[in-house]
């Protein structure tokens, strides 16, 4: 599984994309692959791997030739090179379609699952930092600090089977954050707890969801799950999305779910129905506002998203406004799986108004209290062609569509066209379609990508993407238009081998700095961004692995400007020393010159859990991960992580800021299996 997140999280120049959803949506394949013998088009659509021609040969080869008896009857279905089956080899399974009717009731079904495993962790940043310290006073006042201790802890438990139930909860304290039991103000120990029971697959009830649990329709335009990857070196199979509908929830991202109940019901042989509701409160700074006729309460920052409740003023933002959400989705899919039409409703109400700070770029942003959001999606299958799309509007007017073709020009060209189009008018509050920026709003866009195997283990990947703003963003005064670009070569030599060279080029207008005869005002300004990527990634023995990285990028603001740069190199190494342990390291040098040339580079971590480091400035990162398996039953992993600088004498800002040149962390978790 490692090495396919590496790949998949290969081109990350950016914090803002929720990867820790998209792992713990690969991490739920591995530990309950798909079955081959049941899974839908949507279902393999998911795994985010299959091309739709490959997709449409295993499912008539299922029906020509019945069961699949074992995985490796995929090199018999044309199209499954021996690449393509490593790949999925973690993610599916092949079991007769009656396994789940044969293993009991349901709880006795979920004593003797093997997937099911309780997990502790524990982690804490080695040195103080300032938000540690006790408070000093400034202007009569006491400075800010954080009220809890820098510990940071989880609790989470998961049983699983996949297409028959889930059942699990999480308890996480952040560092920083206090432990705090107060049933009245929802606080229960730890600052965020999350729990979620999913049954499927009884009959015509095919999901029902109770507790915490996300929702996918189309392609995400107005529900969106982990399931988005984006842009990125796969730049055919990941475009598209798939309607899996109801899926239980158990990442610990603090924003992304619903919290109520949803269920799905098959209403006749080809049409599935979805209704579901939500309630919740969410962070949201609340500012008090007086006219000259009435006193009112309105959020006028908004919704926070960052899910810290660490000091004084997170604390008083903390669950404030009521969130209730609701609606469903009907969805005809034919009986050959080739044609898919479903209509999606989603009405949002909020307690409290909101209202966004009275910015120019603000001018189209969601207010008020509520939001009603009605869409249109389709997929169809023709041959090697598949059309698919999803189209809505929402309160006030603004339409948000996209719409692609993927086409499997040969049996070595994969070839695709992405449109899209959303208003500034357009407000999706838990969608995420296809975009360049991170909500669906005030873009417009063209993506054409390619994907060629001119000969074995030879393999070219490439994408354009055309995109323009039609109005004002943050830190753009004005509407501007981009591009970007990417070239990818891959070999692979063996199936335990993969090399491969990456360029990118990405051009993103945003305010530039002003105050000179030159620019005396902020005007958006060309700011030009190119970067290389060098990756290689072998098993030099059946015990040793060896991976290294190398990444370099520079920026230029204007034309006019010099270059600024950043590069890493990364060296890995993984040793399997016996059936009980396993070591991994990484030593890495980096040198950036400033934060907007910072270097993210994927690490590995304790098993669900997900390191993406910024580094800027100078200096040399490293880590170490021993895994020790004690016994059928516990599993440690022991992680230390350190980051050290050259030329400076601090490390972070604010209240994050460590006194000296290094910042040290350790990790330590425990699975126990039952």
């Amino acid at each position: 599984m490692d090495r396919l997140t590496q790949e998949l999280f290969a081109e990350i120049q950016s914090d803002q994309v929720p990867y820790e959803d998209l792992y713990e949506t690969l991490l739920q394949y591995y530990t309950t692959p798909i079955n081959l013998n049941l899974a839908t088009r949507e279902e393999l659509r998911a795994l985010l791997l299959l091309s739709e021609n490959q997709i449409t040969t295993l499912l008539r080869h299922r029906e020509t030739n019945g069961e699949l008896l074992s995985v490796y009857e995929l090199q018999s279905i044309e199209g499954y090179d021996l690449r393509t089956i490593n790949r999925i080899l973690p993610f599916v399974s092949v079991l007769s379609s009656s396994a789940n009717g044969s293993r009991g009731s349901l709880w006795q079904r979920i004593a003797a699952e093997d997937n099911n495993a309780l997990y502790l962790r524990y982690e804490r940043v080695l040195q103080e930092r300032q938000g540690y310290t006790p408070p000093t006073i400034f202007q009569g006042r006491p400075t800010t600090r954080y009220l809890g201790s820098p510990d940071k802890m989880l609790i989470r438990y998961r049983v699983s089977h996949s297409k028959d139930f889930s059942l699990g909860f999480s308890m996480e304290k952040d560092a920083g954050e206090q432990l705090t039991w107060n049933p009245k103000n929802g606080q229960f120990g730890a600052d965020y707890v999350s729990a979620h029971f999913l049954l499927q697959e009884r009959g015509r009830l095919k999901a029902l969801a109770l507790g915490d649990y996300q929702l996918q329709f189309g392609q995400g335009l107005l529900l969106s799950s982990g399931l988005g990857v984006g842009k990125g070196a796969e730049t055919i199979t990941t475009l598209r999305r798939s309607s899996v509908g109801v899926r239980a929830y158990s990442s610990l991202l603090e924003n992304t779910f619903f919290r109520g109940g949803a269920a799905t019901v098959q209403v006749a042989p080809t049409v599935q129905a979805t209704a579901f509701a939500s309630h919740k409160n969410v962070d949201a700074n609340l500012q008090q506002s007086i006219d000259s006729l009435a006193q009112f309460d309105e959020f006028t920052s908004g919704l926070l998203y960052t899910g810290f409740h660490r000091t004084a003023s997170e604390l008083a933002n903390r669950h404030e406004l009521a969130e209730t959400i609701g609606g469903g989705n009907v969805g005809y899919t034919s009986r050959n799986g080739n044609l898919a039409l479903g209509a999606t409703g989603v009405f949002t109400h909020y307690g409290t108004p909101l209202l966004k700070r009275a910015e120019p770029y603000n001018r189209f942003e969601f207010s008020g209290k509520e939001n009603l959001a009605v869409g249109l999606h389709y997929s169809y299958v023709w041959r090697n062609l598949l059309l698919f799309g999803e189209t809505a509007r929402t309160t006030g007017g603004g339409l948000g569509t996209v719409n692609g073709l993927l086409a499997s020009l040969g049996p070595t060209v994969d070839a695709a066209l992405l449109v899209r189009h959303y208003d500034p008018t357009f407000h999706t509050l838990y969608g995420n379609a296809f975009s360049e920026n991170t909500r669906n709003i005030n873009e417009t866009g063209v993506y054409l990508g390619l994907k060629i195997r001119p000969v074995a283990k030879w393999e070219i990947s490439a994408y354009y993407d055309q995109f323009r703003f039609p109005w004002l963003r943050y830190r753009a005064s004005a509407p501007t238009d981009g591009h970007d670009a990417l070239v990818r070569l891959a070999y692979t030599p063996s199936k335990t081998s993969v090399l491969y060279v990456q360029l990118r080029q990405r051009l993103k207008p945003r305010d530039l700095p002003s105050g000179d005869e030159v620019r005396p005002v902020p005007l958006p300004g060309e700011q030009l961004r190119q970067s290389i990527l060098f990756y290689y990634n072998t098993a030099a023995s059946a015990n040793l692995g060896l991976r290294t990285r190398v990444q370099a990028s520079r920026l230029r603001d204007d034309t006019g400007l010099a270059w600024r740069a950043g590069y890493v190199l990364a060296q890995d190494v993984g040793y399997q020393v016996n059936r009980t342990l396993k070591l991994t390291a990484r030593y890495s040098l980096f040198d950036a010159d400033d934060y907007d040339t910072r270097q993210y580079v994927y690490e590995q971590d304790v098993l669900l859990a997900v390191s993406l480091p910024a580094l800027y400035g100078q200096g040399t990162r490293i880590y170490g991960i021993a895994e020790i398996r004690v016994n059928r039953a516990i599993t440690l992993w022991l992680r230390y992580a350190e980051t050290r600088y050259r030329n400076q004498q601090t490390v972070g800002t604010g209240l994050e800021e460590i006194t000296g040149p290094l910042r040290g962390e350790v990790k330590a978790q425990m699975r126990v299996k039952f």
